[in-house]
């Protein structure tokens, strides 16, 4: 009888322990699931990001400079639709950016996430490169999977 009771008490803190776990994942708040102010390099690289992992390719495209060799919209758009897979398993830690005067480099460190079951991830460093135009960052380089090859890049024929 008294190690029924003692049983009965684990299984009991297990179960209550299952049930919190399941409340905290499904009602917590994640910040970074959110669209940020874009008061800093670092808000207009998340925001970017965020926007491409959400599909908003008009939104993401908005944070792009406006330069010679610009991709269209559709250039844009394009590059991530045949590329998708690598934006489907990556995600990325943004740093604060390093800005001085019209110029900022954005830290980030992309998680590429593994298909198989016994395949572990790894992780790439990389720079986003930004400038300010009319008073607003913009960016004008970021690492792959979030920025395509040829973009801003004269063709020599």
């Amino acid at each position: 009888m008294r190690q029924d009771r003692g049983l009965l008490i684990i299984l009991g803190l297990i179960a209550s322990l299952i049930v919190v776990s399941l409340v905290l994942f499904f009602v917590r708040k994640d910040d970074q699931q959110a669209y940020q102010p874009e008061n800093t390099s670092k808000d207009v690289v998340h925001n970017y990001v965020l926007a491409l992992h959400q599909g908003d390719y008009q939104r993401a495209y908005s944070y792009l400079q406006d330069a010679d060799e610009k991709p269209t919209f559709v250039q844009f758009q394009q590059n991530f639709f045949e590329n998708s897979w690598a934006l489907e398993n990556s995600s990325a830690h943004i740093e604060p950016g390093d800005e001085t005067g019209d110029e900022a480099f954005v830290a980030i460190t992309i998680t590429h996430n593994s298909s198989g079951p016994f395949e572990q991830p790894w992780y790439e460093n990389g720079s986003a490169w930004l400038v300010k135009q009319d008073g607003k960052w913009k960016i004008a380089y970021a690492p792959s999977p979030y920025w395509g090859w040829d973009w801003y890049n004269k063709v020599r024929r």
